[in-house]
């Protein structure tokens, strides 16, 4: 087996900094090799990882024998073992339509003016102290906020379930944590399935028309539905359904004041959002790895993998692998054929939420361009989180000029139409 350096030097804080150089080193040496650190294929180049994440050969099961799970984390597993991320067909399409019609073009877009509302209120609370961290500030609370109102959850509870989705994102991000690591992920995953049990049983305070709760409950009152199956995955739609789009809201943030040229381009043309975000989507993406797990003996861009044998698809390499994209590295929001980044994976597993995140991100950084005079980095490093599964900011500070939140209209008003929702429609979305 050839091998190269082992991709969890990733982790390493200076490697950080320099992550995409790094890819490109691992590329450059072979783009499918074996690394004998983490015992599995990693696929560095776009042709690599499209074609892996669509081959029905390979499985998306994380955790093909619980048995051999460490006690500490077995009750997590056996939960993310029934969500469609980590489901092969039949069982994947069928949860996915469960959950399909809260994502739907139409769906997606009664939330618009919800979500502009909500940056609204997190913008004006920043805008007189001329200083924000705009992942705590704006990335964290806004696609929790969403999802919790997509969710139908009583603003009560929306603290202690941000609590509890902090260690259970830390455990599926990172297959190396220890065993009080492992087992804070496992309580945390035991008290959020025993509220969302609670809360599609609870007769007090009816669902929301409309809302995925009352979706959920009504999948519920159906016999030939296997409650656990709901519980699992609205446990995954709320973990994921706000941690990946946090990260890249601060990592879109980051790009753009790292490149102010970039910045003012779109002040100037605000009709280049939708190819920006797809651009900033693949500069810098929040999911970084997908796992797969070969059915069976078989053969991958000309390697031979074993049966079970997992391979790691670095949708990260894959998104700045100049064999796909000329100059890779650039910033630039008129590239041709910007779609075709592997941000939302590719394959069945498509992001069932794309499009809501392109819309969350699309209002949430048309307000940070238009309503911060003079925003800039504040000088501070921006700091990353330690996983090799997800890419984003712990923090990213920045000053503008101090008092109400002013520059141009609405982000839900004429003029803005941010991607994924437009009146069109809404590109097909089946990542989970």
């Amino acid at each position: 087996m050839r091998t190269s350096p082992t991709l969890l030097r990733a982790l390493r804080p200076q490697v950080q900094e320099r992550l995409y150089d790094f890819y490109d080193e691992m590329r450059d040496a072979d783009d499918l090799v074996w690394d004998r650190a983490l015992g599995a294929w990693i696929g560095t180049s776009h042709a690599v990882v499209s074609t892996a994440a669509a081959d029905p050969r390979l499985s998306s099961v994380r955790y093909p024998d619980i048995s051999a799970v460490s006690e500490e984390l077995r009750p997590l597993a056996e939960v993310l073992s029934r969500q469609m991320l980590y489901s092969d067909a039949p069982e994947h399409p069928r949860l996915r339509v469960l959950f399909s019609k809260a994502f739907t073009p139409r769906a997606v877009a009664t939330l618009r003016a919800r979500i502009a509302e909500a940056v609204e209120r997190l913008i004006a609370r920043a805008a007189p102290t001329g200083r924000m961290d705009i992942v705590a500030d704006l990335a964290r609370p806004l696609p929790f906020t969403v999802i919790c109102d997509l969710l139908d959850i009583p603003q009560a509870d929306r603290p202690a379930l941000a609590a509890w989705s902090e260690p259970i994102a830390e455990a599926i991000g990172n297959s190396r944590l220890d065993a009080d690591g492992n087992r804070a992920a496992s309580e945390s995953m035991a008290h959020t399935l025993a509220f969302l049990r609670e809360l599609l049983t609870r007769h007090d305070i009816p669902p929301a028309p409309g809302t995925l709760r009352a979706l959920m409950t009504a999948q519920a009152q159906d016999t030939d539905q296997d409650a656990d199956d709901l519980l699992a995955n609205c446990a995954l739609l709320l973990i994921a359904g706000h941690e990946t789009t946090t990260h890249f809201i601060g990592n879109a943030a980051l790009a753009l004041l790292s490149h102010p040229h970039a910045a003012d381009q779109l002040r100037r043309r605000p009709e280049l959002m939708p190819a920006a975000v797809e651009e900033l989507l693949r500069y810098d993406a929040p999911v970084q790895l997908m796992l797969r797990r070969a059915r069976h003996d078989l053969d991958l861009a000309g390697r031979a993998i074993a049966e079970g044998q997992t391979v790691l698809l670095v949708c990260g390499a894959a998104n700045r692998d100049p064999a796909a994209y000329p100059d890779p590295h650039v910033l630039d929001f008129e590239r041709p054929g910007g779609g075709r980044h592997m941000a939302f994976g590719h394959g069945p597993h498509f992001c069932l939420g794309a499009a809501l995140a392109r819309l969350e991100g699309a209002i949430a950084l048309e307000a940070l361009l238009t309503r911060l005079p003079g925003l800039r980095l504040d000088g501070t490093a921006p700091q990353w989180q330690r996983s090799l599964n997800f890419r984003g900011l712990t923090r990213l500070d920045v000053t503008f000029t101090p008092g109400a939140a002013g520059g141009g209209g609405s982000a839900s008003g004429p003029g803005f139409r941010a991607t994924g929702c437009p009146e069109g429609g809404v590109p097909s979305c089946d990542r989970f």
